[in-house]
């Protein structure tokens, strides 16, 4: 293997760091600038893009956002100049980062490999689909489910209270998008149990032998996130995260048993 200097390195972390924020950047002027509009003429209706800065996937994601996600008597305003564009710039940007998923993970693989050996090179590239597919998963799965009751209880228990909602459109698409974020990322919790695993950072029962624990952890998170005082959202948080768990611990001892 072709040793390489400090400077070498840090010259192609740069290039594909800023590969990374081209993609990122493009992917978000897209996310601006260009609208979907369906074609009803043939059977079938089948999307495609025209240009209309005034209503862009990002606005049509708000709109789509609002439609799902706020009850017909809650407002969404506007508290400051510009707060609206904001909102969909960062909506824009975030969903441009979740779109070149597979580019991070190209270049972040390219950029560690040279200095794994030929098996973990190997781990890497079997580890790039799950990564990108359960991230995707994670994101749907919080906005299909999760976030929608949270959202109902908290405008459920401001009725309790008598108290008329109105919803900042930043503060409402700031929630909303950390948070489909934040379980993307939290789905990624088998990979990094493989990846432990296969560097043999733990050995091959840790993840057994821990199971209360780690149950007792994703119970605490779940509720910890979760304003449901009935704790029926913490269960929708925390069983998938146990099921990623045991999915995890599983794949981690089939690998162990057939190396």
């Amino acid at each position: 293997m072709e040793e390489r200097t400090v400077k070498e390195h840090l010259d192609e972390l740069r290039i594909r760091v800023l590969r990374i924020v081209i993609a990122i950047i493009i992917l978000s002027a897209v996310n601006l600038t260009i609208g979907i509009r369906w074609a009803d003429s043939m059977p079938i209706s089948i999307p495609y893009p025209y240009i209309d800065p005034l209503n862009s996937i990002s606005i049509q994601v708000i709109h789509a956002m609002s439609e799902q996600l706020v009850p017909e008597h809650v407002e969404l305003v506007q508290l400051a100049p510009g707060q609206a564009f904001f909102a969909q710039l960062q909506v824009a940007i975030i969903l441009a980062s979740i779109l070149a998923m597979p580019v991070i993970v190209r270049e972040v693989a390219g950029f560690i490999g040279p200095a794994l050996y030929e098996d973990e090179v190997m781990i890497v590239k079997r580890i790039t689909l799950p990564t990108v597919a359960l991230f995707a998963t994670g994101c749907i799965f919080s906005y299909l489910v999760i976030v929608p009751f949270m959202l109902d209880f908290l405008y459920r228990y401001g009725e309790a209270l008598g108290i008329q909602t109105f919803l900042s459109i930043g503060e409402f698409v700031n929630f909303v998008m950390q948070f489909i974020v934040a379980f993307g990322l939290s789905f990624l919790l088998p990979i990094v149990m493989w990846v432990m695993s296969s560097a043999d950072l733990v050995d091959k029962y840790f993840w057994r032998r821990n199971i209360r624990y780690a149950i007792v952890v994703i119970t605490v998170f779940g509720a910890l996130i979760t304003p449901d005082g009935s704790g029926v959202t913490m269960w929708f948080v925390a069983l998938p995260l146990i099921a990623l768990y045991a999915l995890g611990m599983v794949a981690v001892e089939l690998r162990i048993k057939q190396g």
